[in-house]
């Protein structure tokens, strides 16, 4: 038997014009090719803030001149509660406390060289005082800094320490 008849090729191509147009009918109704999924988006990184300088510094290099800037710092924290002009000769409570500041001007610590054993409520009263004022200034060239300075209390509950004194009568 030949294959190459002109029948057999009719039949042939007929059976290939079938099969393509079968093919192509049948891939229209396939759905389209889905899309590779999107990369993840990458995370957004946001580097974190650069330290902030410290608002207040202090540029002393003994604790004597840290003195004078930790008391203009309390001065300004609590400038309703200053004694304004000379205090009167005989004060309700007079206390001599040092206090300790870390390198970024925290409160690490507080003790009594002389305190004002009488008026408990005085005792109470700077240390809350002392502790609610920080951040101190940064002690920046020494890194951190004991003080010492001396309360002067008025019997009106205002004050004035040594450092910055306008003095008595």
């Amino acid at each position: 038997m030949n294959l190459f008849t002109p029948q057999h090729t009719r039949q042939a191509s007929w059976g290939l014009a079938l099969t393509s147009a079968l093919a192509a009918l049948l891939s229209g109704c396939s759905s389209p090719p889905k899309a590779p999924p999107a990369p993840p988006a990458a995370p957004v990184v946001v580097p974190p803030p650069p330290a902030a300088a410290p608002a207040l510094v202090s540029q002393a290099v003994t604790p004597r001149a840290y003195r004078r800037d930790a008391a203009q710092h309390l001065y300004a924290k609590n400038a309703d509660r200053i004694y304004r002009g000379k205090m009167p000769p005989l004060l309700y409570a007079i206390g001599v406390l040092q206090v300790e500041v870390d390198n970024k001007g925290r409160v690490t610590g507080t003790s009594w060289m002389r305190a004002p054993k009488h008026a408990p409520e005085v005792i109470a009263e700077i240390e809350h005082t002392v502790r609610a004022a920080a951040p101190y200034p940064v002690p920046v060239r020494m890194g951190r800094v004991t003080y010492t300075d001396t309360w002067l209390w008025h019997k009106s509950g205002t004050f004035q320490l040594d450092t910055l004194t306008e003095g008595q009568y």
